[in-house]
């Protein structure tokens, strides 16, 4: 084949799109073009971040959410210009349009409810990067990456999720760090009867003062809940600055630290005690009624 042949077949026609003829040629332009965008709306996003957005006041989520959305411009936009670029005319793509959105409504409306929540996600901003979400059914962790489809969730054992944003969306999720880091955790205590109610608040918040993750302000507090049944029953209130790793860890710590100062002042954490009454008269209607009716002989033998 000759050079002539050659450029003969890369030019001529394969296919025509509306009145637009497409060729092999017009075809590696597309290509070329395509990432050309995808590689400008890269560096788009990561000059906003990094050299732009990285020296303003904005918050690191905000920053994220205005990158996310001048890179999408940059892509819609070049897209756009590019097909122009090369000799597509884009009315000629309301066809395929059409077709795109029949298919998108039956059978693509999951992943075009993610997209369309991940937008929501970065222009509402409810969740953000770095925050600690609980999703429910024992899923906490912290938000790592918010993308156009779904969002990558961090947990405590170095477990990564992959989430779909319109769980973000239609879901109940309980956002930990979202305006104030500030969190309460309430600690159950009980102490036997024994036991002096205002010894066990002191000995509580003395706890709670010599914890250094335990704010200050606010104070924390101890709450007398009820009198049970074996018990008095408290509740240590404190508050903390690090729910993120710590949730579960500074609940350890203060149980440990309220049994050693329990322990040391004499007070009785007590446990559930049940007493087992039998009544006689039960015995004998069993004895009574047993015989009253004796058990008969085998069958076939007569008494």
């Amino acid at each position: 084949m000759s050079w002539k042949d050659f450029t003969e077949l890369f030019v001529r026609p394969l296919f025509t799109l509306g009145k637009t003829p497409v060729s092999l040629e017009s075809l590696v332009e597309m290509v070329v073009v395509v990432l050309l965008v995808v590689l400008l709306s890269r560096l788009v996003r990561r000059a906003l971040r990094t050299r732009v957005l990285a020296h303003s006041k904005l918050d690191i989520g905000l920053q994220y959410a205005i990158a996310r959305f001048a890179g999408y411009v940059v892509l819609v936009l070049g897209f756009a210009i590019g097909l122009e670029s090369v000799g597509v005319d884009l009315s000629t793509l309301k066809v395929v349009a059409g077709a795109l959105g029949i298919g998108i409504g039956f059978g693509l409306q999951n992943v075009a409810n993610d997209y369309v929540s991940g937008l929501i996600i970065l222009a509402e901003r409810p969740v953000q990067i770095g925050d600690r979400v609980d999703l429910g059914g024992g899923l906490v962790g912290t938000v790592q990456l918010i993308g156009v489809r779904a969002t990558q969730v961090l947990t405590g054992d170095n477990i990564l999720y992959i989430v779909p944003n319109s769980q973000f969306v239609t879901n109940r999720v309980v956002n930990w760090t979202h305006v104030d880091p500030r969190v309460r955790f309430s600690i159950p205590v009980s102490a036997s009867y024994d036991s002096d109610p205002h010894l066990v608040e002191k000995l509580l918040l003395e706890v709670a003062a010599a914890i250094p993750s335990v704010l200050k302000d606010p104070a924390p507090t101890v709450v007398f809940k009820t009198f049970g049944d074996n018990a008095l029953n408290f509740e240590l209130r404190v508050w903390s600055t690090a729910p993120a790793e710590a949730h579960g860890g500074l609940d350890s710590q203060i149980n440990f630290a309220i049994w050693d100062k329990f322990k040391a002042n004499h007070i009785e954490i007590p446990f559930p005690q049940r007493d087992l009454h039998i009544k006689e008269p039960v015995e004998v209607e069993l004895k009574q009624s047993a015989e009253a009716n004796p058990p008969s002989g085998p069958p076939g033998r007569s008494n």
